[in-house]
């Protein structure tokens, strides 16, 4: 394949993709064989690719919020893996104190707002997080992920008119992996194409491939430079593909296995790999280099969550309330 951006952006799209699988599929080892994380668990292993484009087609200080299949994106904004980890065992640790899990993420730190569990409840918020940006006048564009069992929220659709009556500085994007749960898109509406639902509200969309990394980070360049520009939102339905269930204890019967191992013909990691080798980008060495190097870093998280402490038994009502004296407006 022919390279079309620098060598630096395929070792790194690389190296982050590779990161973001391996510690999804030690979480899930941790979690099916030896009991260590609980709960909801929802992983990204195959989606890889739309975290690698977002992540050069941004600036550091632009917002993500994302729905419940957050790991990926959290780490990808810079939440390290250890305290990604930790979070998951339920660890004081973890960049939500424990107290969020798999679907609740969060790093303030990192411009990372959720991981939320409330199908399509992200999509409003996003848009009140680039209220908030246009509001400060600030030149941060706000991304806003779901998936495609959330464009049938009423929620999408109040947020996209004041999206657009106001010009919010917002990206809103449908990681559309063919399923809510076990229901194919084609059973939840006449309306396939999600990018269509944007016509009625003349908002600029778009539809791209989200096993390319670099169809990704095209497709994201232009709506984020639009709303840089204060030319308002922009909805991108990226087409994508989940290897696992839509939980952990999916069954996954509800598509057959030839589907899925065409979908992985088209592994996003995969595809990178291929071009960096055609185009002599790194040797055999320096790619054996990265994967132990993601290796260690797995594990050193997996380590650290072990031995991190669990929450002490006074911060159970912690961040749950705001008091209400709490000078939010001031002089």
């Amino acid at each position: 394949m022919t390279a079309k951006f620098s060598k630096e952006t395929y070792l790194y799209w690389y190296e982050l993709m590779q990161l973001i699988r391996q510690f999804e599929l030690m979480a899930e080892e941790k979690y099916k064989m030896e009991g260590k994380i609980r709960g909801f668990f929802h992983a990204y292993v195959g989606q890889e690719a739309i975290a690698a484009g977002c992540m050069t087609a941004t600036r550091p200080e632009d917002l993500f919020i994302t729905a419940y299949r957050d790991h990926g994106l959290a780490i990808a904004k810079g939440v390290t893996v250890n305290s990604c980890m930790a979070e998951l065992y339920g660890k004081a640790t973890g960049c939500a104190k424990g107290k969020g899990g798999s679907m609740h993420f969060f790093s303030k730190e990192n411009n990372f707002y959720g991981g939320h569990g409330i199908v399509g409840a992200q999509i409003g918020t996003g848009a009140g997080l680039a209220f908030a940006e246009q509001y400060r006048n600030s030149e941060n564009v706000v991304l806003t992920f779901f998936g495609d069992g959330a464009a049938r929220q009423g929620m999408l659709h109040e947020t996209f008119n004041l999206a657009m009556l106001w010009k919010l500085p917002v990206v809103f994007i449908c990681e559309n992996n063919n399923y809510a749960m076990g229901t194919s898109i084609q059973r939840t509406s006449n309306v396939v194409d999600i990018y269509k639902l944007a016509d009625a509200y003349e908002m600029p969309a778009d539809t791209i491939d989200g096993m390319s990394a670099e169809a990704v980070h095209n497709g994201i360049s232009r709506a984020v430079n639009r709303a840089r520009e204060k030319g308002g939102p922009t909805l991108i339905e990226i087409k994508t593909y989940r290897y696992k269930g839509h939980s952990i204890s999916d069954p996954q019967k509800y598509r057959t296995k030839e589907e899925v191992e065409d979908y992985r013909g088209k592994d996003p990691i995969q595809q990178v790999l291929q071009t960096i080798h055609e185009n002599q980008f790194a040797t055999a060495a320096d790619i054996e280099a990265i994967n132990q190097r993601v290796d260690a870093m797995v594990a050193a998280s997996v380590q650290f969550a072990e031995e991190s402490p669990w929450p002490d038994d006074s911060e159970v009502l912690k961040d749950v309330y705001v008091d209400p004296h709490y000078p939010f407006i001031t002089d």
